[in-house]
């Protein structure tokens, strides 16, 4: 139990990471009309960064005429150039010159600041330690080492230390408060948080704008959203930290539509944002393929003043690539000034998922002329466009290459070989290889090679893989549903009902097939089947009909094959009309202007019907399509697809 806080404090406590808390008595303007020529010397060396001058000056001076600032102005050089060596080389010198180090909080709590910065938590808790005993040391100094706790790894020590200084009867302010906070937030101790919490309240000062901000962060990282919200609602100001963790906590618990809707209402209210909070919302945009609202924090960038650091521009080429703007992706790649291996790997992925894997191979080759080494997820990029391309020799090679980069082949990299080669159609070899692998397969392997069993209607070795699934991930619905998919295209009904009942028995249930899309700054979502009431206005039922007159003219007739039911041909053409994507698409022919680009996002693999029936409506419409299921992009235009019915 931490004990309870019954004194009052006024302590003042800045919120400085280095933990040098204890204000200083000497007035500023003072010491500066009696700065010494030793003084502005030293000064110099340090702002130069010449630790070894610097050090030297101290050494061959008289330990009676350095001054307590000149020591922590060394001190503070040595941490933010995490130097060990220039620092335990001055800790020692005043060790011997008997300066009295240790007796001061400030320069005892920059010395266990310089320790722990360095990872050095041992060296810096005997820093702590010493004259532990004889009186307690001040506030900053418990912070200083709880800290250096915290930054190492080590957040439950750091409480420990916390419950000691309290029992101690040392009294905690804001600072002590944050930092325990992000403890317990680093350990998940929610117990503690809470009393800490509880502690806040109860205490006479008011919490600071780090401390409730600590506050929000310690219950969004124990997932407990609803005291996120509160603690919101009550705090007295509010900064860019506190909406960039409410924000980060919607991101976080899935809530993308939330998140999106924050940042509006962050706008509104004036406070505007900074790079992470654009790093927290680019990728909520690619999930839920929100290009509107990517391309609406694109232009918020574009106003800045501010030059937009890497990993930004890294997530705002993600977000192109995931919403299918490939274009605009390649716009932001070309011009960055900077590029890290996560741009080149961003660009390259891009292109693989996007049906571009020539220009994914060209961006490799420019890649490795450029002395970028690649690494491994370089290679999953490439491996899994070359196996949803049917390049089947040109993803072995590069399989090969990996080692001559110091690459050792992952389970994802021969996820991506069984898959290349079972889409192929050489499934005993992807078998092989599947059985071979060094580490044990995961189930991403045996569900790559169930898929390619469907591909060829291959039933036997469907189900010995299926056994193995289900071993491995025995509530996995998708794999029930690939072995009964399976099944109902062989016309094995009898093996369908043994499957679905296996799944009743088990409480597990198929996903629904569901797609969305984004109109202005609204998304819309649609469910296979469902939709009744839009499916029945009157808007709906021209455009449909109209559309299904225009494509059967140009051949188009519904592939009843695709539903795998034991049903009459009627019903089975009835549900193939109502699968989400085909609604998603005649929502956006209503409601977004001609000429528009349609883009869609759906849960599941596309149907082979819906597929042929989105080139057809994107000839007569004469638009682009894209769509994006859980394997890849469809680009369809004219008629068309990208993926060249390879998929």
């Amino acid at each position: 139990m931490l004990p309870a806080i019954s004194l009052p404090t006024n302590i003042t406590v800045k919120t400085n990471i280095t933990a040098t808390a204890t204000p200083r008595t000497r007035n500023t303007h003072t010491q500066k009309s009696k700065a010494t020529p030793f003084s502005s010397t030293l000064k110099s060396l340090c702002k130069k960064g010449n630790l070894d001058g610097a050090l030297t000056l101290i050494e061959s001076s008289n330990p009676k005429s350095i001054e307590e600032e000149d020591i922590s102005l060394l001190l503070h050089t040595c941490i933010s150039r995490r130097s060990l060596k220039h620092g335990q080389k001055l800790h020692y010198h005043l060790l011997r010159s008997q300066n009295g180090i240790l007796e001061n909080p400030t320069l005892k709590s920059k010395l266990i600041t310089l320790y722990s910065v360095c990872g050095r938590v041992d060296e810096a808790f005997n820093v702590f330690r010493i004259g532990i005993g004889d009186e307690n040391p001040p506030e900053s100094v418990w912070v200083a080492m709880a800290i250096g706790y915290s930054r190492n790894g080590f957040p439950n020590e750091a409480l420990i230390l916390y419950s000691d200084m309290l029992s101690r009867c040392v009294k905690p302010g804001n600072f002590t408060f944050s930092m325990t906070l992000k403890a317990c937030s680093d350990s998940g101790n929610t117990r503690v948080g809470r009393a800490i919490h509880a502690q806040i309240v109860k205490h006479d000062g008011e919490a600071d704008q780090v401390v409730n901000n600590a506050l929000l962060g310690f219950y969004v990282e124990c997932g407990n959203f609803d005291e996120v919200l509160r603690v919101f609602e009550v705090m007295p100001q509010r900064n860019v930290v506190s909406w960039n963790t409410m924000v980060a906590g919607f991101a976080g618990q899935g809530s993308v539509f939330e998140t999106l809707d924050a940042f509006r209402v962050m706008q509104r209210e004036g406070m505007g944002f900074s790079w992470i909070t654009l790093t927290t919302l680019l990728p909520v945009c690619a999930q839920i393929t929100a290009l509107h609202s990517g391309k609406e924090i694109h232009g918020q960038l574009m106003k800045s003043r501010k030059n937009a650091d890497v990993p930004l521009l890294n997530s705002l080429m993600d977000m192109y690539a995931k919403c299918g703007e490939i274009g605009c992706c390649k716009k932001v790649f070309d011009g960055m000034h900077i590029k890290d291996l996560t741009s080149w790997n961003t660009m390259l992925a891009g292109y693989s998922v996007n049906g571009q894997i020539n220009k994914a191979l060209a961006l490799f080759d420019e890649m490795i002329r450029c002395g970028i080494k690649p690494d491994g997820i370089t290679f999953v990029g490439l491996l899994s466009g070359c196996s949803h391309s049917g390049l089947t020799s040109e993803g072995q090679r590069l399989f090969n290459l990996m080692q001559d980069y110091g690459v050792q082949p992952s389970l994802e990299h021969y996820a991506c070989l069984v898959d290349m080669l079972g889409r192929s159609g050489k499934l005993e070899k992807a078998l092989t290889v599947a059985e071979n692998i060094p580490m044990k397969p995961s189930g991403s392997i045996w569900g790559s090679l169930l898929n390619s069993c469907r591909l060829y209607g291959n039933v036997l070795l469907a189900e010995t893989v299926a056994e193995r699934l289900f071993e491995i991930e025995p509530n996995n619905p998708g794999n029930y549903v690939m072995l009964s998919n399976i099944y109902a295209n062989a016309g094995m009904w009898e093996d369908v009902k043994r499957v679905r009942e296996m799944m009743a028995m088990r409480g597990i249930k198929k996903d629904a097939g569901c797609s969305w899309i984004q109109v202005k700054h609204k998304i819309h979502t649609f469910v296979a089947g469902g939709s009744l009431d839009f499916r029945s206005s009157a808007e709906y039922l021209k455009i449909w009909i109209e559309l299904s007159n225009a494509i059967k003219d140009l051949g188009y007739t519904p592939n009843t094959g695709v539903v795998l039911h034991d049903v009459n041909e009627e019903m089975k053409a009835i549900w193939v009309c109502g699968h989400s994507e085909r609604l998603a698409t005649v929502y956006a022919l209503i409601n977004t202007a001609a000429g528009m680009p349609v883009r869609i996002t759906k849960n599941l693999r596309v149907c082979v019907d819906c597929h042929s029936w989105m080139k057809a409506v994107s000839k007569v419409t004469r638009r682009l399509i894209v769509l994006r299921d859980t394997n890849r992009f469809h680009h369809f235009e004219n008629g068309n697809c990208s993926c060249k019915e390879y998929w």
